[in-house]
């Protein structure tokens, strides 16, 4: 296909495709799909090999939220019966992440729920990163907390936080529709504090929330102009008791798709498959690691995710291999770009010290992440009442007399009932 030729180019030159170019991805059949993964997996290899980084979330505060985002779990009126539970201790998170780590994780991801950190949590969150990188010197901590207000980035930063969290979500014409509690330029503003202060940021999308192809074009295409070094790609987990629960919009083949757009658009950034992977892709998740780079390990924030083991039996026997710590994860120019803004270590290819790593997490997705656990992730979740769907959309805000789509497969979504804020060890 002309098509895939044209974007393959662009995406080794780094240019930006067009809108029309995005778009026509989307669009592609059934005929085409492995045609599209093949083209973007060109893509993909020239900037990242065949290696796949893995993050592990640490779910710090479960629920509580009074944020009304409505594809989260976590939102204040949410009826799903996940786990509640307020600050769990520095050593309980610290535990949490050994876990990870030893099961190959090169990034902690440290989130917890809420609009967004009083400066007394941004004192117990950096506690935390202390305290993991006292153990693992060498681990990226990213930090997941929702909307920072000034300094608390710089302070983070000082702490150790490579990374800082905060999704668009979706097309700044659609946020409303999904979120009343807080705005668009919110978001956009936290990615830039943290940018500010010399983290590395990380910034992605839900999909699935009744968008059309058109929202998500045009909040890839913000991601772009952001340009954040990483960029969770979360699926929605449609659970029961949110104003989602009945959006059931995604196929596999969409998934890839969407998957593969994001990579021509954002060649050389790391694409991370956060949360509803599981639940979205399904038997085709070995295909995904044609497109993403980056997978978050074992469970999320409220839903559970394939065990650890079989993570890292599928990256095996799709042909890749795990990133180590001491890799780097990003390409030159941009690893170079991300130390002379006073980023450095493994991320960036450096090494220098013993809290300078770094780069960008989900759901904490990613974001997770929950009903997208990626963004209960970032702390951003709340009231009952569903938000008025555009014309585009189909049915978000459906409420509690929601029926399930045809086709919805609510027996994959699990609710996390192990690991943190638990007595279970935690999937790894």
């Amino acid at each position: 296909m002309d098509l895939l030729n044209t974007l393959v180019d662009k995406g080794l030159r780094r240019e930006l495709p067009t809108r029309d170019e995005a778009l026509a991805v989307l669009a592609t059949s059934e005929d085409e799909l492995l045609d599209v993964v093949a083209a973007a997996g060109r893509v993909r290899r020239h900037w990242f090999g065949r290696r796949v980084k893995l993050n592990y979330l640490v779910n710090l505060k479960s629920g509580l939220c009074p944020e009304d985002c409505s594809y989260c779990s976590q939102r204040l009126g949410s009826r799903a019966e996940i786990l509640k539970y307020t600050w769990i201790k520095a050593e309980e998170a610290t535990e949490a992440a050994r876990a990870g780590v030893a099961g190959g994780a090169k990034r902690v991801c440290l989130v917890a729920s809420g609009r967004g950190p009083t400066d007394r949590d941004v004192d117990r969150v950096s506690r935390t990163i202390s305290a993991i990188k006292e153990e693992n010197a060498d681990v990226e901590v990213c930090a997941c907390l929702g909307l920072l207000t000034d300094g608390q980035a710089e302070r983070l930063r000082e702490a150790g936080a490579d990374a800082y969290n905060h999704n668009l979500n979706t097309s700044e014409a659609t946020y409303g529709d999904i979120c009343t509690t807080h705005d668009y330029a919110d978001r956009v503003s936290t990615v830039r504090q943290a940018q500010a202060a010399g983290m590395s940021a990380c910034s992605g999308l839900i999909a699935g929330m009744g968008e059309s192809d058109a929202d998500l074009v045009d909040v890839v295409f913000a991601l772009r102009e952001l340009d954040p070094d990483s960029v969770p790609v979360n699926f929605l987990i449609p659970f029961e008791g949110t104003p989602l629960e009945a959006e059931w919009n995604l196929t596999p083949s969409r998934a890839l798709r969407i998957l593969a757009m994001v990579r021509f658009v954002c060649p050389d950034v790391e694409v991370r498959l956060a949360g509803g992977r599981e639940v979205q892709l399904r038997s085709m998740q070995p295909l995904a690691l044609h497109l993403a780079n980056s997978v978050f390990l074992g469970d999320y924030l409220t839903s559970e995710g394939q065990e650890g083991k079989a993570d890292l039996e599928m990256i095996a026997d799709a042909g890749f291999e795990v990133e180590g710590s001491d890799t780097g994860t990003l390409p030159t120019h941009r690893a170079d770009a991300l130390a002379a803004a006073g980023g450095c270590g493994p991320l960036t290819g450096g090494g220098c010290g013993s809290h300078e790593e770094g780069q960008g997490c989900g759901p904490c997705g990613s974001a997770p992440a929950t009903g997208t656990d990626a963004d209960a992730a970032t702390g951003d979740t709340a009231p009952t009442a569903a938000a008025p769907g555009r014309g585009e959309r189909t049915g978000a805000g459906a409420g509690a007399d929601a029926q399930p789509a045809a086709g919805a497969r609510a027996d994959l979504v699990s609710v996390r009932r192990r690991g943190a804020g638990t007595e279970l060890p935690p999937n790894a």
